[in-house]
Formats: C-alpha cells, structure tokens, sequence
C-alpha cells in the first residue's frame, strides 16, 4: 500500500510537470508569433502615412518678380513693360489684368505657348515660361485691385447696355451677363472678368473671334459671329465701365 501511494504521487507529480511544460512551450510560441507580426504591422502603418506631393507650391511673390522683371538668364521678359503695374495697362492695345482671374490668365498663357491663340508678340513672350512661372504669375496678378474705366460713347451706351444684359433674341445672342456677370467680374476659373478692360482691347477681341483669327473659345467665336461692327463696338465700350 505504501508503495502504491508512493508510485501515485509519482504520477502526480509527473503529469504536473508535463502540464507545465506544455504550458510553458505555448507562452513561449505565443510570444514568438507576437514578435513575427510586429515586423508585419510596420509597412501596414507605413502606407497610411501621408505622402508629400512633388508639385511645386504657387508662388505669387516668385510671379511678382517674373512679372516687373523678368528672367534674363531665362530669356523671359517682364510683363510689366506692356501691362504695367500691378497689370494695369496704360493703353487699350495691351488688356489690363489686374484681378483677371488666375485660372484664365494661366489658359491664355499656354494657349500662346502651344499655339492654339496666335498672337506672335503673346507667342514669343510664352515660350520661355514653364507652367510654374505661369501659374505664378496668373496668382500674382489675381491678387492685385481691379481695373475701373468708364464708357465713352454717350450713343451707344444704351445698346452696349441692352447687349449685354439682355444678349439680342433675334440673333440668338445670349447676354454677356450670364457668363460674365451683372458687374462684369466674371466667374473664377471659368469666364474671364470683364468691367473695366479697355473698349479698345475687348473690340478687337471680338473682331479676332469673329474673322477667325482667335480660334481658343469655340462659345465665344459663335456669339461673335453675330455681332455687327456697331454692336461689338457699343458692348465693349459699355463692359469698360462696369465695375
């Protein structure tokens, strides 16, 4: 009997050993499993992590500079000398651009350098700047005062008037205003401001769009092509007062 009860503790003892043992072998491939997933969890982190973009900010300082001065080491002209400062042009052959909208400036920029608005002067000017600069100084200009004018003719200020406000059913032109707005601001990124450019510039404008010549706005070629030399005249002077 004594014996016996010597071989069960035995047993006992033995099995706690192995209960042990197994216990221990699990700890230890629980931690290992652990430290095989940590390497995994860090490339999961790494590709949430925010990638920073490679496109240069817009720079309307940089413009700024671009636009009074230019870059000789570029062969890029300063703007200022045919715009003027802070875009406000002395003279109705060159438009005015301060507070033109910098979506609009940066498209009429790379028309001239690809060729799809022809003006040889725009053209040469364009073809140094690359689509930083141009950005940059369509930023510049967006933040400068608006141009103020006034209309000149006292005869057709009532057609220009009528025109652009109400467009000519007839003709089925539409009114400048819906595009444009009432005041001639325009709409960012989609149509150019318009109050206060010179009559002389939006005239001839509208002449190039109609004769063929500015190829770069297929709406605005359709609603030129209706307009008689008196009534382009008579709009564009009545835009260059608004304000």
């Amino acid at each position: 009997m004594r014996q016996s009860s010597q071989i069960s503790k035995l047993t006992a003892l033995r099995a706690s050993f192995a209960a042990l043992s197994i216990f221990a072998l699990f700890s230890v491939s629980g931690m290992a499993n652990a430290a095989d997933s940590a390497p995994m969890a860090a490339p999961a982190a790494e590709a949430k992590a925010p990638v920073a973009s490679g496109k240069p900010a817009i720079d309307p300082v940089l413009g700024e500079a671009l636009y009074n001065a230019g870059d000789s080491s570029r062969g890029v002209v300063a703007c200022i000398t045919c715009h003027g400062p802070k875009g406000q042009s002395a003279v109705g052959t060159w438009p005015k651009l301060a507070a033109q909208h910098a979506a609009y400036i940066t498209k009429q920029l790379s028309n001239f350098k690809d060729g799809s608005r022809a003006n040889p002067i725009m053209m040469g000017m364009a073809a140094t700047l690359t689509p930083q600069d141009m950005a940059n100084i369509s930023a510049y200009l967006s933040k400068q005062a608006p141009s103020e004018g006034v209309a000149q003719n006292k005869d057709t200020i009532e057609l220009g008037r009528s025109i652009y406000r109400g467009g000519i059913a007839s003709k089925g032109v539409p009114a400048c205003a819906g595009c444009h707005s009432p005041n001639g601001a325009g709409i960012p990124a989609q149509y150019p401001r318009q109050g206060g450019q010179w009559a002389e510039y939006n005239n001839a404008q509208l002449i190039a769009f109609r004769e063929g010549v500015r190829k770069n706005s297929m709406q605005m070629t359709m609603v030129a092509t209706k307009l008689s030399d008196q009534e382009m005249k008579a709009v564009a002077d009545y835009m260059a007062g608004l304000h």
